[in-house]
């Protein structure tokens, strides 16, 4: 009865809803351009190492504006063309750096992809908050972020096979797959809600502001594991390889653990309430990570974190859904979304500095306190987020 039950939940799901999966799987496939990069830039077009390293930091601030040009654009001109937009403009970057000469041809083209590439995060998400109720959103949510984790994985051994041959085709090929995406998005998704623009009153908002205050020191916790587990593995013995078997193991583990999120007691709490348990899930496999010393514990680990992931990320983007005015679901969406660019910055520098001082064990076990810390602050911020009046966008 259970199976039959969840199988049923998760067919209630919208058809735009599995569109949009689809989508973005078929476009995350595509994205395996960006570990080579740097190689392309070195190899094929004579750079130096320092003048790799300022392109692809030029890359990464390029990205930051792209997120909230994508959320003013989904809520000024509709979510659908918006997202066209962005992947049209990945593939122009793309097609533009493999067919680049020179160093100074192919930087523009860098900075066009950068600030392309975010653009359809907004709309992207705002689409699901469109179509969906909100207790079915979490799931909408989740399974979204689980196909583009095995799309990621599935990405990196494609990358690791075409990587063989000229690296200039891997961009084309994700050019490809880029307007692949496109013609998909504009056959079949709807164009969602489009309103005449509201005056930007969005970092106005006191909800939204707490919110992502809460969700940027997540997204710091969530980018320490993504720079320092490869640096744990290396210390504790475990070979350089095991960090591609535990991303396939998490990938793997988001996709199985999809009936846990429509289980029908975890679908009943809360969103703060579901945020609570994910922290505590969070810290449990952040401090496993302190204590681990061999791949299979490691793994283990990675199946609780990943489970705690997916509770956190899909009932977060439900909290701002909830929270933002329906003609401006794409700039709330998108200023929330900021949290993982400065975690991006932020994570890689705090993270070695605390390795390099106290030690692996010191790292992961201060890490999952933190996450016991947001967990215990999951009630105070659901009064004051529920006290305060809403925002009238």
């Amino acid at each position: 009865m259970t199976n039959h039950t969840e199988l049923a939940s998760h067919r209630r799901l919208p058809a735009v809803v599995w569109v949009l999966v689809v989508a973005r799987g078929v476009n995350r496939l595509g994205a395996f351009t960006l570990p080579f990069l740097a190689v392309v830039l070195t190899v094929e077009l004579g750079a130096t190492v320092a003048q790799a390293g300022l392109v692809l930091t030029v890359f990464g601030a390029a990205t930051l504006p792209s997120r909230v040009f994508g959320g003013w654009l989904a809520d000024r001109f509709g979510r659908r063309w918006t997202i066209v937009f962005g992947l049209v403009g990945c593939a122009v970057g793309q097609v533009w750096i493999a067919a680049s000469g020179s160093l100074w041809s192919a930087v523009p083209a860098v900075v066009v992809l950068g600030l392309a590439f975010e653009i359809y995060e907004p709309p992207s998400q705002a689409i699901i908050a469109d179509v969906t109720e909100p207790a079915a959103r979490p799931a909408a949510y989740g399974l979204l972020g689980a196909v583009m984790a095995v799309a990621g994985v599935v990405a990196g051994l494609l990358a690791a096979w075409l990587g063989q041959w000229d690296l200039r085709w891997l961009f084309v090929a994700d050019a490809v797959s880029c307007l692949a995406c496109a013609v998909l998005v504009a056959i079949a998704l709807p164009g969602g809600v489009q309103a005449a623009p509201a005056a930007a009153a969005v970092w106005r908002d006191r909800r939204l502001l707490l919110v992502l205050a809460s969700g940027t020191v997540f997204a710091v916790l969530a980018m320490v594991i993504v720079f320092s587990l490869p640096l744990t593995l290396l210390d504790r013995g475990v070979p350089a390889s095991g960090i591609g078997l535990i991303l396939a193991v998490s990938a793997i583990a988001q996709v199985a653990v999809q009936p846990v999120l429509r289980n029908r007691r975890l679908q009943a709490l809360e969103n703060f309430q579901a945020m609570t348990l994910g922290y505590v899930l969070l810290a449990v496999g952040l401090i496993a990570n302190g204590f681990s010393h061999s791949l299979q514990a490691f793994m283990a680990a990675a199946v609780v974190w990943s489970l705690a992931d997916l509770i956190l990320i899909g009932r977060a983007l439900s909290i701002v859904a909830e929270l933002a005015p329906e003609h401006a679901r794409g700039r709330y969406l998108a200023t929330y979304g900021l949290s993982w660019g400065v975690a991006t910055a932020v994570a890689p520098l705090l993270s070695t500095q605390v390795y390099k001082a106290a030690g692996p064990v010191a790292l992961w076990v201060g890490c999952g306190l933190l996450a016991v810390v947001l967990a215990a602050l999951q009630p105070s911020l659901r009064r004051q987020v529920r006290s305060h009046p809403p925002h009238p966008g």
